[in-house]
């Protein structure tokens, strides 16, 4: 169906999920990217657009049907004539070149080069992937249901991801020092909001950082392997199953599904409010907690530390326990009881724990 004016038929997010398709299509490695280079380097300007060809082919005239396969340099080639090139959705067929584009002039953008706001109108118009590039410029602006997004040059990207790299090392090197004194704390029951405080707002740190890197790797495309690998290895899945183990061991509720409704709520505070103990007691549902309040861990976190608890047998053990410092507690009169809750090896757990506490040998 075609779209018109004040109509929405993409709601945020798959505007958003539309405009990363975009960005991957053009990233380097790409064909496109790869016509893209070579229309730049000749000092070309280009109208592109990519699928929902139905609704691009009704908005325009004349031109010349080709119907031929697509490869980068016949991109290329046909870009050195006027009007624009329609592509089909798989990147397979050159539908048209010198096609000529009559989106409704009425159609509000903030774009003032002609060819820029062609693109953008038929962006709002269809919902093709639109790509423009300015040949007294040499800028590319892909276009995606209105909203425009201005390829960048590989150097100004990885500039950014020095950047963030550097933080995401910096971050992660304080929190791991973080983690190990809140399982020291947590072992001596004596951990305070403040504590738990500074180390969530340490892990948005670091979840922020981890987004705005995933992103800086689309763009990156082909070149972003290496990228990649870094990202995993300072912020991979340990570190997600630390961070919701954490919220899980301190919320009023500690359900998975309540975990990742706090994860929401602290992804959307501020700096300030991440910093501020009153507002994240009140994202983990407590009401009237002060910085100095002594806060009870279940234990998820650190028993997970332990290699002989497997998957599931933190859970049954909280459940029975209710906390950590219930459980060391127990396990001096009676270790062994650990075995009803799937622990192989209930003395090493013990002996693990207290380990942990500088206690050597407390399960003996």
């Amino acid at each position: 169906m075609r779209r018109t004016r004040g109509e929405s038929i993409l709601d945020k997010n798959e505007i958003q999920k539309r405009m990363n398709e975009a960005i991957r299509l053009t990233a380097p490695g790409q064909p496109i990217r790869t016509a893209l280079d070579m229309i730049i380097a000749g000092h070309l300007g280009a109208l592109i657009c990519v699928g929902d060809t139905e609704h691009v082919l009704a908005a325009g005239n004349d031109g010349f049907p080709l119907n031929i396969s697509f490869t980068s340099n016949r991109l290329f080639e046909l870009s050195k004539m006027d009007g624009a090139v329609v592509i089909d959705d798989n990147l397979s067929q050159i539908l048209r070149a010198n096609f000529h584009l009559n989106p409704d002039p009425s159609l509000a953008t903030s774009e003032t080069g002609m060819r820029h706001r062609t693109a953008a109108r038929m962006s709002v118009l269809t919902d093709a992937i639109v790509i423009s590039v300015s040949e007294r410029r040499g800028v590319v602006n892909v276009y995606v249901r209105g909203k425009s997004y201005q390829i960048q040059p590989v150097s100004e990207i990885m500039a950014s991801v020095n950047q963030l790299v550097s933080t995401l090392q910096t971050t992660r090197a304080s929190l791991d020092r973080a983690l190990l004194r809140l399982t020291a704390l947590e072992l001596d029951d004596y951990v305070t909001l403040a504590d738990i405080t500074d180390i969530f707002s340490s892990f948005e740190i670091l979840q922020q950082a981890k987004d705005e890197l995933k992103f800086c790797i689309v763009k990156l495309g082909s070149q972003g392997k290496l990228v990649q690998m870094q990202l995993e290895q300072l912020a991979g899945t340990s570190i997600e199953n630390d961070y919701n183990l954490m919220i899980r061991d301190y919320a009023s509720d500690s359900s998975e599904d309540n975990a990742r409704r706090i994860r929401s709520l602290f992804s959307e505070m501020t700096p300030q409010e991440l910093t501020n103990p009153q507002r994240v007691a009140q994202a983990l549902g407590y009401d009237d907690l002060d910085e100095d309040s002594v806060m009870t861990p279940l234990g998820l976190r650190t028993l997970s530390q332990v290699s002989v608890v497997r998957d599931g047998v933190a859970e049954k053990i909280v459940d029975e326990y209710g906390s950590l410092q219930e459980l060391l507690d127990d396990i001096q009169k009676d270790p062994e009881r650990l075995g009803d809750f799937g622990v192989n090896n209930p003395t090493i757990l013990a002996d693990s724990l207290y380990r942990m506490q500088g206690k050597r040998g407390g399960a003996a």
